[in-house]
């Protein structure tokens, strides 16, 4: 009988410490599903704050399409400003909250930088925030864009897009697309195909060929042509207007950069001449008076911050060091007969090659690199030949040594209507112009181009996106 009593109270106590082990396991489950419901339910409440966050900068994208200039989200009061974000079925489910900034020029937007922060109405604590920059594509997302048929050199190298509305003729190295808008064209001697044969929109000896696609749309040359009227409009306003046309002795105006928001000008009044053919001009032989012989008037001039335009009423030299964005135009309205050319005078850099600083450069006719060029040459800028060419004319041997030049690099982009051209060969020897030349579109003119930089559409486009922490 006491044995009967001691068994059962050994089953009380198993009982006693099993039932703890359970409970205690148990209570242990159940905190772990709490705690992992509750992570759960955080994680997606975080999610849906991103979400609305998101949903904050697709807004604006839409008042931007609709109302480009308003950076006030309709309240002409400075922000931030918070927006109810309702699900069409649920209601309100949460808000975001914009501030808005932007990059502007002569009054104009160049870019839209939109910091949203969204949060879910179940926990307004939790926020997450995104950052976005918005603008419309310019021709600086290319490193060429030409307006006819062209051909790029077994000597070429090129990084960026390169378009053409013609055929292209591509015997150097790309790491990007190249692009034309024909299925076939017509390749003469002119583009090294002897007999003239009937081509590929794009075809050569490039090792690149895999990036290569025609016949794709038609860049716009028309759209993306610079107003010069409104330029120069901006200029006379808000920036600098350059116009000596009224003197005797004036045979167009220089233009060098100081690197330190500066540029001296001068008027030249005396050049002298070399023979040479142009990349539109067949055999016909021409003089180039683009070398300065003699200057006047040098008048050093601060470049308005707010409108760094430059509007210039003449045939233009430029040269020197770039520290900020600027525009520089060239064309005489005043005598329509007259169109202008730019020549660039010698090397164009940058002090801060990280973006800060940015060029771009229109003629009303032609870019021009003259003869007495640097033997190694280095542009940077976005170049842009309205009516005529981008190039380096042909000089004869009979010119003088400088008819050969060594290097050329660009960086930036080549806009030009006619075909391009900075060397000139004979079968396979180089007859004049540049032997070595580098093309590498500015990656960071895409985000932030110089103002007034014609565009390719006039709809604000993503350029940049991340989370802020």
């Amino acid at each position: 009988m006491i044995f009967q009593q001691k068994h059962r109270g050994y089953i009380v106590i198993s009982v006693v410490v099993f039932g703890t082990v359970f409970l205690t396991i148990l209570g242990g489950l159940v905190g772990f599903v709490f705690l992992q419901t509750k992570s759960q339910v955080k994680k997606e409440t975080r999610e849906r704050a991103l979400q609305i966050a998101e949903a904050g900068v697709d807004y604006y994208k839409w008042r931007l399409a609709h109302f480009p200039n308003d950076l006030t989200n309709g309240t002409g009061q400075p922000g931030p400003y918070q927006v109810a974000y309702s699900d069409p079925e649920g209601g309100i489910i949460g808000t975001f909250e914009l501030d808005l900034d932007s990059e502007q020029f002569c009054g104009q937007t160049n870019t839209v930088s939109i910091t949203s922060t969204g949060w879910s109405a179940e926990d307004p604590t939790l926020r997450r925030t995104v950052y976005a920059r918005y603008a419309r594509p310019s021709v600086a997302s290319y490193a060429y864009i030409i307006n006819s048929n062209v051909w790029a050199g077994a000597d070429r190298q090129i990084s960026g897009n390169y378009h053409s509305n013609g055929g292209v003729r591509m015997d150097g190295t790309n790491d990007s697309l190249v692009t034309s808008a024909v299925s076939t064209w017509s390749c003469t001697s002119s583009f090294g195909c002897s007999p003239a044969s009937t081509t590929a929109g794009v075809f050569g000896g490039g090792s690149g060929s895999a990036l290569w696609q025609y016949p794709l749309p038609q860049v716009d040359f028309g759209g993306i042509t610079t107003d010069l009227a409104q330029i120069k409009a901006l200029a006379q306003s808000q920036g600098l207007y350059i116009d000596e046309t009224s003197n005797s002795d004036q045979r167009g105006i220089r233009l060098r950069f100081n690197g330190n928001g500066t540029v001296t000008k001068w008027r030249v009044s005396n050049t002298s001449s070399h023979q040479s053919q142009h990349v539109d001009g067949g055999t016909t032989w021409f003089s180039d008076y683009d070398i300065i012989t003699n200057t006047q008037s040098q008048v050093t001039y601060t470049i308005p911050p707010t409108c760094p335009v430059i509007f210039v009423e003449a045939k233009t030299w430029i040269d020197g060091v770039i520290d900020q964005k600027v525009m520089v135009a060239a064309d005489e309205i005043n005598a329509p007969s007259a169109r202008a050319d730019v020549i660039l005078n010698g090397n164009i850099t940058y002090v801060d090659n990280a973006g800060a600083d940015g060029l771009t450069v229109v003629a009303d006719r032609s870019v021009l690199i003259p003869f007495n060029s640097p033997n190694d040459m280095s542009l940077s800028g976005i170049f842009i030949a309205q009516g005529g060419y981008f190039g380096r004319n042909y000089y004869p041997s009979s010119q003088g040594t400088g008819y050969l030049r060594n290097s050329l690099i660009v960086n930036g982009t080549i806009v030009s209507n006619a075909r391009e051209g900075t060397k000139w060969t004979s079968g396979s020897t180089v007859v004049s112009g540049y032997q070595n030349r580098t093309n590498i579109y500015d990656s960071d003119l895409v985000t932030s181009p110089p103002p007034l930089t014609p565009t390719i559409s006039d709809e604000f486009t993503f350029l940049e996106w991340e989370e802020v922490e």
